[in-house]
């Protein structure tokens, strides 16, 4: 699957979002932290408990995008998760390659991680299809993924995953 280099990798940025472990006190403050590239030079990564919730919520809602089953769901919860965003979007050439950011450059750092996260994910189920989004079928992982084979094929969420799968069902064959 071809998509776009930005909009590639914000979905991405949805995707670590919503199989970070957001659950301890620094969660959200090492995932903002470990992403600091995503944010405007100079904002305040200083985080409210309020916007700690906001956070967590918004990998919620990205999970349930990718677990949803069906359009109409996918689009209730991308809607839900899209209503959180606050596009504001500009071209820029910061990095030598011109592209668009979809936050305004002075928001802050939960508006432009909630907007990024959103319209990335958007653009994806949007271009191709809300099935490109799935959760691992590997035992014991569920980890959030984004579907970029051809065939749109995809089951796990890594190749360690499909190989500690294949070695599960080998082996559970060869006890039978």
């Amino acid at each position: 699957m071809d998509y776009d280099t930005y909009g590639s990798t914000a979905v991405e940025l949805a995707i670590d979002l919503a199989n970070a472990d957001l659950a301890p006190d620094d969660g959200v403050a090492r995932f903002l932290a470990s992403h600091e590239e995503w944010f405007t030079t100079g904002t305040s990564a200083e985080l409210t408990p309020s916007d700690v919730e906001k956070a967590g919520a918004t990998a919620r809602l990205v999970r349930a995008v990718a677990l949803a089953e069906s359009q109409d769901d996918v689009l209730i919860r991308l809607n839900e998760l899209l209503a959180l965003a606050r596009p504001r979007p500009y071209a820029t050439d910061h990095d030598g390659e011109l592209h668009l950011h979809y936050a305004r450059p002075d928001a802050p750092v939960l508006e432009q991680l909630t907007t990024t996260v959103a319209m990335g994910l958007s653009q994806v189920v949007v271009q191709h299809g809300w099935q490109r989004l799935g959760v691992c079928s590997a035992e014991g992982c569920d980890d959030v993924y984004v579907d970029t084979s051809r065939n749109a094929s995809r089951r796990y969420c890594s190749n360690t995953c499909a190989s500690r799968s294949t070695v599960a069902a080998y082996r559970a064959r060869q006890k039978s």
